[in-house]
């Protein structure tokens, strides 16, 4: 047997609960480290960050498993959903921090949306995400159908690169570390186009 099939032997025996749990708990070191100090002098602003860029870093994985798995053989697709709904979790904290800590006032929501691009840009990306996140469940495939419930999940293909935008337009300046991001999106589509149209091909 080949590496990629003894990884996804392993893999096979792997439940999903732990992908929850795992990726689920930076988001309480987050927290704790805000309630004790440890995030600097602007921990509120820190604590978006890190919750917004986790939440794209598992989204940019998600995005990933088919690549691999074409790729190299390795099979991840059974933890593709996890990958997603965790990373709608953090993308919905790091709304919540800055909705509920860093502006603390409704009226300055919608302004703030229309005055600044990043946020509309962010915003788009998170409203794109909710409908996929309230789909993704064996019940929903069922009662949409399998074809229009892969249509409909194909706004993970815009959501995605609005998030790393987001991330670019965030920062000030143009720093090195959002542009790989944002280049690692545009990868990982490109490869995701290719691989579909050798597919059709074939």
């Amino acid at each position: 047997m080949d590496l990629a099939g003894r990884v996804n032997g392993g893999l096979r025996r792997v439940p999903t609960w732990p992908v929850y749990l795992l990726g689920m708990a930076p988001a309480v070191w987050f927290f704790w480290l805000g309630f004790t100090g440890g995030l600097g002098v602007e921990p509120i602003s820190e604590l978006e960050h890190r919750l917004g860029l986790t939440g794209l870093q598992f989204l940019i994985a998600g995005l990933a498993v088919t690549p691999l798995r074409r790729l190299t053989g390795i099979n991840l697709i059974r933890f593709r959903r996890a990958l997603g709904l965790i990373a709608f979790f953090y993308i919905l904290l790091h709304l919540l921090v800055w909705l509920v800590l860093d502006l603390q006032s409704v009226q300055r929501v919608a302004a703030d949306i229309v005055k600044r691009p990043y946020i509309t840009v962010g915003m788009a990306g998170f409203l794109l995400l909710v409908p996929l996140a309230l789909t993704s469940t064996n019940r929903a495939i069922r009662r949409m159908g399998p074809v229009r419930w892969r249509r409909l999940h194909r706004l993970v293909y815009v959501a995605v690169p609005l998030g790393a935008v987001h991330f670019v337009m965030l920062v000030k300046g143009w720093q090195l570390e959002p542009l790989l991001y944002l280049i690692g999106v545009l990868a990982l589509l490109a490869a995701r186009i290719r691989l579909n149209r050798r597919r059709v091909v074939a």
